[in-house]
């Protein structure tokens, strides 16, 4: 086989920091979390402290004035939250606030798929808890939860009366039968949308009994949260396809005028059908004398604004307009726009001109723009983000203007960003903004990995790799089996490495190794995943046949992984062409991510090439959370002659490491083979080292812990000043 990169093996030495710098940093003690929710830990949550980077002392709760709810009413309807022209206003004892810091929160945690049920009392009362510490004042949910979720909240909000935190409840759509049926008038798919509107308004005031069913959760639900409901937001992302093709097939369908809500003249049959939807829930909340702002899910690929330079058709195809749908003189509270906006999607935000002109803060900034555009269309009704944020993953999906890309962020430097954001929504005049989101959920995908994965396992393991499990507050960090103990791989006087111990978790494979005097300056990492394949290249000085490889510069501090040509996952994805691949030696490939497929502009004829993101390369440093200058994208770290690598399961080929699964495309598509386990070896200046095999058991039970993200001080301040300092 050839030789790796000369940069990887030659660099000029320059200085580096320890492995663990000394810091003195802020605990934010698990235990406090619980004390102000009035409970204690639970089993499930095995993390004895939320760690906050950069912060000297334990800080005590935002103070200012109060926001206990102080509700008005109107035509016999009592409201926390109205609307009026373009804000959104929560009537609280400290006066109207018109701006609204808030956070996403799913229904899951590791290792469970949503509408299980999986979070518990404790957990839901630290995190609210840790909600309130970051300054958030608004917790969104998608669908309803258990009903231990209103029960702490409720319990949190009497415990802390000025400072709650407030509700705003969201409706899935029962499925996407939508879609394949390409018919959001489907008598089954509307019956069932609203008979989920119905129990949503049970569940928010304690009425509600029901029992578990295959993805919606069971029980009795007996605690009104309603004092504190700020709004609603229904639906998900519709698809636009399905949805122009039930436009044209329902072009028929009347205008809407309930009593709640109703059409203007110029709306779609899809927005008939939203405000349809919307009176029904208007309905169901009336009868119990109060009126909260009802919303629809809208984001930028079905928004009312056109795009002409987006590159892909379906992502200006069919506009969805908040304008359309308006509530009548029986709805005080009214309405508002709900928009998921990212920074990083559509492509429209790369090309549009007069986004990329755009100014904010003295530089060109097409968020900015796309968020001033949003607020401009919607004149008569308050435009909130509902999410948005970028992940502090290693992989990305997709390459953004500013460095606001879908991932390969640092924790730090994805709370900056979302901070940042925050007070951009804030400073462009819109009603508020919810991060997205509160954790960390492993059983996510994403479009350029989701290919490469055991979908049936997904939730078992956690992927560096897939951005979508990234995007949270709070991480969700792989524990590993207790009973697991580390694996004593090599104890000798050998060269390069003299004592080398390894252990599994859920989301890396973890080596340590104190490597022998005069180290090299370059050594080779290699794993043998599965059995040999006759003819493949080998590699170093013996008969090496790895799967897959870490080339570290041990003084430049850099590195690069590579994968065996067989194992490659890139093809599973689109086509890519060679010339456009990272450099590497005949047989292996870079191992890398596609961010952006080639595609020609339908309007221009202009060709935009395929883009890729070394995911492979290797940062060198500390990833210790209590380490103000770690990375959390740091793989490999070298102090003195202790050297620490972990290995992300994607990047030695597992499909799913949790049944020891590799995967092997074949034919464009995923097979999978068992893998007996992964030995190490180590190749430095023609010598090869077999330092032994990995095992472990196969898993269906994943182990965590968890914390607030570094950085996450830098949210807690923009919430602030976003809310005028508490």
């Amino acid at each position: 086989m050839g030789d790796f990169p000369s940069h990887l093996v030659t660099a000029p030495a320059r200085p580096r920091s320890g492995r663990f710098k000394a810091t003195v940093i802020g605990v934010f003690v698990f235990g406090l979390c619980l004390l102000l929710a009035g409970g204690t830990a639970a089993p499930a949550l095995t993390s004895p402290a939320f760690l906050i980077s950069g912060v000297r002392e334990i800080p005590s709760p935002p103070q200012g004035t109060s926001w206990a709810p102080s509700p008005r009413t109107a035509d016999g309807l009592r409201m926390v939250a109205s609307t009026d022209g373009q804000e959104f206003q929560l009537h609280t004892a400290g006066g109207d606030r018109t701006f609204l810091p808030g956070v996403d929160l799913g229904d899951t945690t590791p290792g469970h798929l949503p509408g299980k049920g999986a979070i518990s009392a404790a957990q839901y009362r630290a995190w609210f808890a840790a909600m309130g510490w970051l300054g958030l004042r608004v917790v969104r949910i998608y669908e309803i939860h258990p009903p231990a979720f209103y029960e702490q909240l409720a319990a949190w909000n009497q415990a802390n009366p000025d400072r709650p935190l407030y509700l705003v409840q969201g409706v899935r759509l029962p499925d996407e039968t939508y879609v394949k049926k390409r018919n959001l008038f489907d008598k089954p798919f509307t019956d069932a949308f609203r008979r989920e509107l119905r129990a949503a308004a049970q569940a928010v005031t304690g009425e509600l009994t029901r029992d578990a069913t295959f993805g919606q959760v069971g029980g009795a639900w007996t605690t009104d949260v309603t004092p504190w409901l700020a709004g609603w937001i229904i639906g998900r992302e519709i698809d636009p396809g399905a949805a122009a093709a039930s436009d044209r097939r329902n072009a028929s369908v009347p205008r809407f005028t309930g009593r709640y809500f109703r059409n203007t003249p110029k709306s779609t049959p899809t927005e008939r059908w939203l405000a349809a939807r919307m009176n029904d829930l208007a309905g169901y909340v009336a009868r119990h004398g109060v009126s909260q702002p009802i919303a629809f899910v809208n984001w930028p690929t079905t928004d009312p604004l056109r795009h002409p330079q987006e590159p892909l058709p379906q992502e200006d195809l069919l506009p969805i307009d908040a304008n359309h749908v308006l509530p009548t003189a029986d709805w005080p509270a009214g309405t508002f726009a709900s928009y998921h906006a990212y920074p990083f999607y559509p492509d429209f935000l790369r090309h549009e001109p007069d986004l990329l002109d755009y100014e904010y803060e003295g530089h060109a900034d097409p968020y900015a723009g796309y968020l001033a555009d949003l607020r401009r269309h919607h004149a008569t009704m308050p435009t909130l983000i509902t999410e948005f944020g970028v992940p502090s993953s290693i992989g990305s999906a997709h390459n953004a203007p500013l460095g606001r890309s879908q991932g390969d962020h640092s924790e730090q430097a994805a709370m900056r960003i979302n901070a940042d954001l925050l007070r951009m929504i804030k400073d462009q005049g819109l009603g508020g903004g919810f991060v997205f989101s509160w954790t960390d959920e492993w059983h996510r995908y994403t479009w350029n990995t989701a290919g490469r994965q055991d979908w049936t396992r997904r939730q078992l393991w956690h992927d560096p790799l897939t951005n979508e499990q990234y995007f949270g507050l709070l991480a969700m960090d792989a524990d590993g089996a207790p009973d697991a103990a580390d694996q004593q791989l090599l104890d000798s006087d050998g060269w390069p490495a003299r004592k080398v111990t390894a252990r599994v978790d859920e989301e890396y494979l973890h080596l340590e190794a104190e490597l022998a005097d005069s180290a090299p300056g370059s050594m080779m990492v290699m794993f043998d995943v599965l059995p040999a394949v006759t003819g493949t290249p080998m590699i170093g000085s013996g008969d090496r046949r790895p799967d897959a490889v870490f080339a570290l510069n041990l003084i430049g501090h850099d590195g690069q992984a590579y994968l065996r040509s067989q194992l490659d996952p890139v093809k599973l994805d689109f086509s890519v062409p060679a010339s456009k691949r990272g450099s590497a030696p005949a047989g292996w490939n870079v191992f890398e991510l596609v961010v952006n497929r080639a595609i020609t502009v339908p309007r221009t004829g202009v060709r935009l090439p395929v883009e890729l993101q070394n995911a492979g390369r290797l940062i060198h440093g500390s990833w210790d959370p209590e380490d103000d200058e770690a990375d959390s994208r740091a793989l490999w770290e070298l102090d003195g002659n202790h050297l620490a690598v972990r290995v992300p399961w994607a990047m030695l080929g597992f499909a799913d490491p949790s049944a020891h699964r590799v995967g092997v495309p074949k034919n464009g598509k995923l097979t999978t083979q068992v893998s007996p386990g992964v030995t190490v070896s180590f190749t430095a200046s023609g010598t090869d080292q077999v330092v032994g095999q990995v095992r472990w058991s196969n898993w269906n039970r994943p182990y965590y812990s968890e914390r607030l993200k570094q950085g996450a001080a830098n949210l807690r301040d923009a919430a602030l000043v976003a809310t005028g300092g508490g």
